[in-house]
């Protein structure tokens, strides 16, 4: 874009806390003028025409109605990550606005995370941990290996690329896997990991020892799993959501491990976080 002036780029702030990672920013000056939350609230006037696009970081600025109608000249709005559910598309659409988002970008870690996840509970690394650093541990019990994962049961509530990735994984574990999903993954898919497709939520929910959600937020999945879906699974079954936190009715949740309906729980994600003790 030699002789060209950079496109304006709304950014809420780098460094900090939410801001843009400062090594990200000598790539991004590359290709365009950054303008800061605070440099834009200072210097609107001249700024707001210019703007063309803002790059939303840990869900920042905040894109609502007031912004939107102060950048007559805003193109679209580019959201760091897979999920959206903190944009209201119907505004942006109705301001001629785009989005795009990242929603393969980290996909293969989301699945390592999954997989770390119910290792981690399965075989109960974060008390051994303390056990481990304790002045007070003399030994460990003989049961602190906790539960095996090869050869138990795995379902996965969600089958798209993530949900997928964590079968792959989960074969060389040598578990059953057993998948819920809106549409049926094909049999050359099914075979390669030796998946099970459960048309009903409930027959996955009675079945698996653990049950993974990798599903994307929508008014559809919101609370998806609540006191009947966790009554449903077995007690010595562990839930591990590597979803939004709202994809699980929490307060539910925090009843059914205190009552002990479900062994455990591994989240990503909760909300509201933390979950109380």
């Amino acid at each position: 874009m030699e002789g060209q002036e950079l496109p304006y780029v709304l950014i809420d702030c780098i460094g900090g806390k939410h801001g843009v990672y400062e090594d990200h920013v000598e790539f991004l000056e590359k290709h365009f003028h950054l303008i800061s939350m605070k440099e834009y609230l200072e210097n609107k006037k001249p700024l707001s025409e210019k703007i063309r696009a803002i790059y939303m970081w840990y869900h920042k600025p905040v894109v609502n109605e007031e912004l939107l109608q102060s950048l007559p000249n805003l193109k679209i709005v580019a959201s760091s990550g897979v999920g959206i559910d903190h944009l209201d598309l119907h505004l942006l659409s109705s301001y001629g606005v785009k989005v795009a988002n990242t929603p393969f970008a980290v996909s293969t870690d989301t699945a390592d995370f999954g997989m770390a996840l119910m290792l981690a509970s399965s075989r109960r690394l974060v008390e051994g941990y303390q056990m481990a650093v304790s002045p007070d541990t003399d030994y460990f019990p003989a049961d602190w290996l906790g539960a095996e994962v090869s050869g138990a049961t795995l379902g996965i509530v969600g089958m798209g690329t993530i949900g997928y990735k964590v079968a792959q994984r989960a074969k060389a574990f040598e578990m059953k896997i057993l998948y819920h999903n809106r549409n049926q993954r094909n049999k050359e898919e099914e075979s390669a990991v030796g998946a099970v497709y459960c048309k009903k939520i409930d027959d996955l929910l009675q079945q698996s020892d653990f049950v993974l959600l990798s599903v994307t937020l929508t008014p559809q999945t919101h609370k998806l799993i609540g006191k009947r879906e966790l009554e449903l699974m077995k007690p010595t079954a562990t839930l591990i959501n590597i979803s939004r936190g709202l994809v699980v009715d929490q307060d539910a949740l925090v009843e059914a491990l205190q009552k002990k309906v479900i062994k455990a729980a591994a989240l990503d994600v909760t909300y509201p976080e933390p979950l109380p003790r």
